[in-house]
């Protein structure tokens, strides 16, 4: 299966153009892998074996970086992302209700995609807005003081 962009480049020209864009320097791994996800949506395998190729660097080396930030998805994801926070300061305030009305409502599980391609559940250790938890982030909607009530409604927003 070819993967493009919505413009219709295909994953080499991606990467060719993230790679020009930056340079071709290891120090630049990171900036050229975030360019790619924000472009593809995640980091296909052909994507990472581009890359190790153009900077000269084993692609071990390139998955390694992939699945060490969260900030970039080694698997395809949905066309909404829900980041849903399950540190403590989250989880004392009424976390636990929220999380397991996300999983009813979306019907997933944590690291899912929803087979439509319409969502992702994700979780994260922090999100770094401890002081109005629960929160729940859609795409780069921040949700802040969320109660499970609230879900369906948050949800809704989202075609």
């Amino acid at each position: 299966m070819a993967i493009e962009t919505s413009n219709g480049k295909g994953v080499q020209a991606v990467v060719q153009a993230a790679v020009a864009r930056r340079g071709a320097h290891r120090d630049e791994l990171i900036p050229i892998l975030s360019d790619i996800n924000r472009e593809l949506g995640f980091l296909p395998s052909q994507a990472l074996q581009e890359v190790a190729v153009r900077l000269g660097v084993s692609k071990s080396s390139v998955f390694s970086v992939a699945t060490f930030y969260g900030m970039l998805n080694t698997k395809e994801r949905g066309r909404h992302v829900v980041l849903f926070c399950e540190s403590a300061p989250c989880h004392v305030v009424g976390g636990r209700e929220v999380w397991n009305r996300l999983r009813k409502e979306l019907q997933l599980e944590a690291g899912e995609t929803s087979v439509d391609k319409k969502w992702s559940l994700v979780t994260v250790s922090c999100l770094g807005v401890c002081g109005v938890g629960p929160v729940v982030v859609v795409d780069e909607d921040i949700h802040g003081n969320v109660t499970a009530d609230m879900i369906p409604e948050i949800l809704s927003r989202y075609d």
